[in-house]
């Protein structure tokens, strides 16, 4: 068992239903009992432990199966993936400011939970491009599936870059079903594999947002709201990611159910500055909280 302590204006079931992330293989969450399993891999992508987290009193408790991996990649990944060493201060100062988005800051919400590797959440979100949740989950579970890394028990790691750039463009559309994705899925996990895109190096870049978000374009399927997802997960929330959820959740809380331009949205949260994106999906998921 591994004790992680927790951040004083976090939250562990806020951060984990944040978005859908948590419905996603190899993450299981039980709401009943506020459990998120997840199956973590070594470095090396070589061995792989299902794992369980839970909050209890002022810690994040870890449990593990027959384990190879070291507990500091353990700690590492689960703070990475809870966002535990974020910094909220000025995001929650910006909407205390806001008489109606002061509680964002009083229940700890912001955290966007993410996968322990950028590799993971740049396939996750090209999964949820121009389809239903329901697809998305099933090519990420068929993903974790049939080329993960096999955990004790049977569970099933996401697959690394190595294992994806294993096979061909015809697997991708018929074993796992991803349709137009497919050669988007073998030219990137050749590219990470052979090093020539580096995923991991855009938590750490100094580069500004604009520039970042042009480099991660030019990853084959990513457009601006793809980019823009992707950078919220890196902690860049400049762009407000707008989709057909933002857009009809905004006309209908703050604009009478009638369709308005984007640059209305635009101006609705520049306030925010450099948290804006984080501001409009919290004001647009209030009611996921309420109770």
């Amino acid at each position: 068992m591994i004790k992680i302590p927790k951040p004083a204006d976090f939250s562990f079931k806020i951060t984990v239903q944040s978005h859908g992330w948590y419905d996603l293989s190899p993450f299981c969450y039980d709401k009943a009992e506020g459990i998120l399993n997840y199956v973590f891999l070594d470095e090396k992508g070589k061995n792989a432990v299902a794992g369980s987290m839970r909050e209890n009193g002022g810690s994040i408790v870890v449990e593990l199966g027959n384990s190879k991996i070291g507990q500091a990649r353990i700690e590492r990944d689960v703070k990475h993936l809870l966002r535990m060493d974020d910094d909220m201060s000025g995001f929650y100062d910006s909407v205390l400011k806001e008489d109606r988005f002061n509680w964002i800051a009083k229940i700890g919400a912001g955290r966007m939970l993410r996968s322990p590797t950028v590799f993971e959440d740049v396939v996750k979100t090209l999964c949820t491009t121009n389809c239903s949740w329901a697809l998305t989950k099933k090519v990420v579970e068929n993903l974790v599936e049939k080329l993960g890394k096999k955990a004790t028990g049977g569970l099933k790691a996401f697959p690394t870059a190595a294992a994806m750039a294993s096979v061909d463009e015809a697997f991708y559309r018929d074993e796992i079903r991803a349709g137009y994705r497919s050669p988007y899925f073998v030219e990137l996990s050749n590219a990470v594999a052979a090093g020539k895109v580096e995923p991991e190096n855009w938590l750490r870049s100094e580069k500004p947002t604009s520039e970042l978000r042009k480099e991660i374009k030019g990853v084959k399927g990513f457009g601006d709201y793809a980019a823009d997802n992707l950078l919220k997960l890196l902690g860049r929330y400049d762009g407000l990611a707008l989709d057909s959820f933002l857009r009809g959740s905004f006309i209908k809380k703050h604009n009478r159910d009638r369709p308005c331009a984007d640059k209305k949205i635009l101006k609705h949260y520049a306030k925010f500055g450099e948290w804006k994106a984080l501001a409009i999906w919290c004001d647009m998921t209030e009611h996921w909280f309420e109770k």
